[in-house]
């Protein structure tokens, strides 16, 4: 596969437990050829947790990138009337993040990006993380499957014994749902076995 060419947004939102899982699908998808945008939650921008310290997260971005990721709403607005990307990546895609965007709520960097790349009608690849993929968040990922431009990293329930409402996207298929998003199709299968 290759990326040659490809301007990549890569948003990263807070799902924390997840972010040193796909800080390498970021450098792969610069390895493939693509020129990547990073982008953060205001999560990301602020938080420190056990899982790492908001700066070493921006930090790592940068490096990678050569970028300092984008971080308000201003600074990604231009992404629609500029159409500055060919394909958006959100991962983790947290479920504060599914649903605001499967309800229109548009109150940060990420959100922002993925409105402004829908309303040009490129792909938004998302890779849901979250406690509450089966609880509340089940309509609002309902929703966004039968979004048209939304592509779905193939997820699957990642604990279902201690966290049954609980769902997490197979990180290592965001390059080849990449691929394919911008033909236009969606990887299958969706539900996988985690």
């Amino acid at each position: 596969m290759d990326l040659k060419g490809k301007t990549v947004g890569f948003a990263v939102t807070g799902s924390h437990c997840t972010l040193g899982e796909v800080m390498p699908y970021v450098q792969e998808l610069i390895n493939l050829g693509a020129d990547v945008i990073p982008i953060v939650s205001h999560s990301v921008l602020t938080t420190d947790t056990r899982f790492g310290l908001a700066k070493q997260w921006l930090e790592q971005l940068t490096a990678m990138t050569g970028k300092d990721p984008l971080t308000t709403i201003v600074e990604v607005e231009s992404i629609g009337p500029k159409s500055l990307l060919d394909v958006l990546v959100i991962a983790p895609c947290s479920g504060n993040t599914l649903a605001k965007l499967a309800n229109g709520i548009t109150d940060g960097a990420v959100l922002m990006a993925a409105k402004a790349q829908l309303r040009n009608c490129k792909p938004v690849v998302m890779a849901v993380s979250t406690n509450d993929g089966l609880g509340f968040n089940a309509k609002n990922i309902g929703i966004l499957v039968n979004t048209f431009n939304v592509f779905l990293v193939p997820f699957g329930q990642d604990n279902p014994v201690e966290k049954p409402n609980s769902l997490m996207a197979k990180m290592d298929l965001i390059p080849e749902t990449v691929k394919l998003a911008l033909e236009g199709k969606q990887i299958q299968p969706v539900l996988i076995q985690y």
